[in-house]
């Protein structure tokens, strides 16, 4: 926060805003004038404020200069009023009875090495639903994300000169969207829930909304490019000296910020699907005349959208199109992000190429990352929109925050989940040879830390369309195997098998082990892997419990040394490319 002028006292700074009105104010009554060493007023003489030499109104206090550095707030409140017309009139002067002296300035001076680090890095923190239910919850997750950056940052990177600064975007307060009328519209009994549920879960319908889905996206962007503009006006020297930008999405934020980076447009999608209809053929029987019509139609729409592009031609010619953002990002983390469920309900299916493109270019966003935690029922995988049989490949295991000398991220090969013995894994008519699909993968073991994740890994891959599948396949997982662990459970989930390559799976089992694009060593084949990993998991602790941590994973995220670390190891990569290695091995 920015200070000016400070509390008498307590030396706290006012409210950015008043401060600058204050600050204007003080500078026309008194530029270029010099304090003086005695003062001809005296203040405990004031008795109602007439000798006050200026006065400013505020909108809910006023402020009263008796000097150049004699400066009293006074509240306008009611109560305030009348406890100062009480003590007045019992000798006390305005400024000791009710006044808050005001300092301009802090009370020690400056010196050199009070100067902060250099930023060379921001990160925009968005938040996703329920900010109307709490206002002002982003900013308080953005400190204590903040606060865990500046632990980790102590501890890893601290022969860095230079440091990463964390800016919460809250964008959804100042948005109307439909006033009032969902809430004249919404029954009165178990009121306290459903007001929840419409400051909460109603965030998804509106954006879901063609009518308001352009006021969200408009609220994110143009808080994003205020933000990124105020804090370039504040620091000068972070575009020359080649500052970058990252941006850390959570939940719904993820999408919304997606598709203010992409353009994606619902309104052009229809349009497009409407001039194809348009274009098809009507095969039914029609007369001369009925034809005829058809055809001058046609050639008239031709006509009219040739035209329609030649005038947008000539604008274009004439300006040129504003980026969505006015600075190109860097990284972007989504957390706890159902972006792969949107991406796939508006059609998006597995590639044939590892590369980021398929669904975020290069050079709109440097890098995509995924993060979330194994029990999160909100996050879905991102990876295996790219390359279809990255849904039988287990997410790059986060390090925890205090693990010595970790294997850096782009040295962990991918490897294959296993399969489970289980008959009933595979369909009978599905030939050995076929890679399986996301739905008919059986529930999988995973080399892990503690306790394994078999079942929420696979609801997370489970697509929309068959999300009642995977939950059901995965609830009866649960409970079926729970009591009876897997006869190879012991050596998996053992932390020195951790460390060993994974042997290939026996010829006996039911899935064989062609079914799967991969050594004998049971790595990925080099051909078939990502360019880039893009989902990463959180480790669950040893004792942790899955139904509770399946209530509260999706708000983890911002208090996570874990994820602080895995953030600033991203930010740091390209510091350490160009100049000092950080004690952390960097990725």
């Amino acid at each position: 926060m920015r200070g000016q002028w400070f509390i008498d006292g307590t030396w706290q700074p006012l409210e950015e805003e008043e401060s600058n009105l204050i600050e204007q104010e003080h500078l026309s009554c008194f530029r270029g004038q010099q304090i003086q060493e005695s003062f001809d007023i005296e203040v405990s003489k004031s008795i109602d404020g007439k000798d006050a030499i200026h006065s400013f109104k505020l909108s809910r206090n006023h402020v009263d200069w008796h000097s150049m550095d004699e400066v009293y707030l006074y509240s306008d409140a009611t109560t305030s009023k009348i406890a100062r017309t009480v003590t007045q009139k019992l000798g006390f002067s305005k400024a000791s009875s009710s006044g808050t002296r005001l300092h301009r300035g802090y009370v020690e001076e400056a010196t050199l090495e009070d100067k902060p680090s250099q930023t060379t890095h921001i990160v925009f923190v968005v938040h996703g639903i329920g900010q109307k239910m709490d206002q002002g919850r982003i900013i308080k997750n953005t400190a204590m994300m903040r606060e865990a950056a500046r632990k980790i940052e102590e501890r890893h990177f601290s022969n860095h000169a230079t440091h990463v600064e964390f800016l919460p975007v809250e964008w959804r307060s100042k948005l109307a969207l439909d006033g009032d009328t969902v809430d004249s519209i919404t029954p009165d009994k178990v009121r306290g829930l459903r007001d929840m549920l419409n400051s909460s879960a109603m965030d998804i319908m509106y954006y879901t909304s063609p009518l308001y889905r352009d006021e969200l996206v408009k609220g994110l962007q143009q808080e994003l490019n205020r933000l990124y503009s105020l804090f370039c006006s504040r620091n000068p020297d972070f575009e020359e000296k080649g500052g970058k930008v990252s941006i850390v999405s959570h939940s719904l934020g993820c999408v919304i910020t997606y598709d203010i980076m992409t353009g994606w447009n619902p309104v052009r999608l229809y349009e497009q699907l409407l001039q194809k209809e348009e274009e098809l053929p009507d095969e039914r029987w029609m007369s001369y005349e009925e034809r005829h019509l058809l055809d001058e139609l046609y050639i008239t729409k031709r006509r009219l959208r040739e035209i329609e592009e030649r005038l947008h031609g000539l604008k274009a010619s004439s300006m040129t199109d504003t980026p969505a953002l006015k600075f190109k990002v860097e990284n972007f983390f989504c957390m706890g992000s159902p972006l792969a469920v949107f991406l796939a309900l508006r059609g998006i299916r597995p590639g044939n190429t590892g590369s980021q493109d398929h669904i975020l270019p290069r050079e709109i966003c440097n890098r995509l990352l995924n993060i979330f935690h194994p029990t999160d029922p909100v996050a879905y995988r991102l990876e295996p929109l790219i390359l279809k049989h990255y849904s039988n490949i287990s997410p790059v295991q986060i390090h925890w925050y205090n693990t010595s000398n970790p294997l850096p991220y782009e040295h962990m090969k991918p490897s294959f989940l296993h399969p489970s013995k289980e008959p009933t894994s595979i369909s009978e008519n599905e030939g050995i040879s076929t890679i399986p699909s996301p739905v008919t993968s059986p529930v999988l073991s995973r080399r892990h830390y503690g306790e394994s994740i078999t079942n929420i890994g696979k609801a997370s891959i489970l697509g929309a369309a068959s999300i009642g599948k995977g939950l059901g396949g995965m609830l009866f997982s649960r409970f079926g195997r729970s009591s009876t662990p897997q006869p190879s459970e012991t050596s998996k989930d053992s932390v020195e098998d951790e460390k060993k390559p994974v042997a290939a799976p026996p010829t006996t089992t039911t899935l064989a082990t062609q079914t799967f694009p991969h050594s004998s060593s049971g790595f990925l084949d080099s051909a078939l892997e990502l360019d880039h990993r893009i989902d990463f998991e959180l480790r669950e602790g040893l004792v942790e419990s899955r139904y509770w941590s399946a209530v509260t994973s999706h708000t983890a995220y911002w208090s996570s040394l874990d994820v602080a670390l895995f953030l600033l190891t991203f930010m740091y990569k390209h510091e350490h490319d160009n100049n000092a290695k950080p004690n952390l091995d960097p990725i």
